[in-house]
């Protein structure tokens, strides 16, 4: 189950060449623009700054748990432009199994986001060579996902895509753990897809969109949120709410409020992913005496680093500063042979 206690005493080993967090999903090449003020319809602004980056919830969530440590898999595509071949680069770099990530003609996914300076962002994503990844990708693609701890996914790949997946992991694999992460917003989404997700996370706006609901503004508000979502039959329901920390109802059916460390926000994007991807890095790996709750509030940890720094995945944190917060932990203690455990 999700409250099964995974720790992090292999947080700093290295890890078998299988990956143990797969994720399948997008590719997108950022075009940043930093502005002022967020432009209003029909209004040109002067923006201050601009910057090229990857990003694509996939690929963000893949780096986020590569970064902390985990070897990660990533299952997609990317087209046959110069952002291509940039963007597999990119992966290499980081580590990620791209053995999955195939190129087809045409245009990478591309991202167009614009940044004020109260680090608000719109963005704009077309999906390109994202849109061909399919059910056949993901039959390639078994051996990875057979051997996989924790099996991510998110709403910038073809709903059938995902769909398949999930299907052949609960067949294949029925041990491993998934998450779905609802983003960008659908206004509905197939009746038997909550069932096969073991936590289920959307943010507020997300959540708003899906549930028809008119604002989730406040932590009650998240609450019935996620009784709702979890109705549905999902295992574990969750609502980010960025500063405001995390909600969810797990197994049991208990409602928890992790609440966020305030941090002086500079760029907000690719948080979410970055909480993802740090949530799944938490759960791939065995041991002891970390509840499910510390890993949520570790990763919100991750999530409010991110936001501290310009960018995207560059601005997501690495191992070291992970090692660190479980250090902090109350109940951190050294075994021999050992760099990180928990007692």
């Amino acid at each position: 189950g999700i409250n099964a206690e995974y720790g992090s005493s292999q947080l700093s080993r290295t890890m078998s060449e299988s990956p143990q967090v797969v994720v399948v999903g997008s590719c997108m090449t950022d075009l940043i623009s930093y502005v002022p003020t967020l432009p209003k319809p029909g209004e040109t602004l002067h923006g201050t700054q601009f910057a090229v980056g990857f990003g694509g919830k996939g690929a963000n969530q893949a780096v986020a748990a590569a970064k902390l440590g985990t070897t990660t898999g990533l299952v997609g595509k990317l087209g046959t432009d110069a952002f291509g071949d940039n963007y597999m680069g990119n992966l290499k770099s980081v580590g990620i199994d791209v053995s999955h990530v195939g190129r087809v003609d045409g245009p990478s996914g591309v991202a167009t986001i614009t940044v004020d300076s109260n680090a608000e962002n719109c963005i704009v994503i077309v999906g390109g060579a994202n849109n061909k990844l399919t059910p056949d990708d993901i039959t390639a693609a078994e051996k990875m996902l057979m051997s996989a701890r924790v099996a991510v996914f998110q709403m910038e790949i073809p709903l059938e895509t995902t769909m398949a997946s999930l299907k052949l992991i609960k067949s294949i694999n029925p041990s491993c753990i998934t998450i779905f992460n609802a983003a960008p917003a659908v206004k509905e989404l197939p009746t038997e897809l909550y069932p096969l997700v073991d936590v289920f996370c959307v943010n507020e706006s997300e959540a708003e969109v899906l549930l028809g609901i008119e604002s989730i503004s406040s932590v009650s508000d998240a609450e019935g949120a996620v009784k709702v979502l979890k109705s549905h039959g999902c295992q574990v329901a969750m609502v980010t709410m960025g500063g405001n920390g995390v909600v969810y109802l797990d197994e049991a059916g208990d409602v928890t409020h992790v609440p966020c460390n305030k941090v002086h926000a500079v760029d907000t994007t690719g948080a979410g992913d970055a909480f993802i991807g740090a949530l799944a890095s938490l759960m791939a790996h065995d041991g002891k005496f970390l509840a499910f709750r510390e890993k949520v509030k570790l990763s919100c940890a991750v999530a409010s680093e991110s936001v501290t720094k310009q960018g995207t995945q560059s601005s997501y944190p690495d191992k070291e500063f992970l090692d660190n917060l479980l250090k902090d932990m109350s109940c951190y203690t050294r075994v021999p042979g050992e760099t990180t455990a928990l007692c």
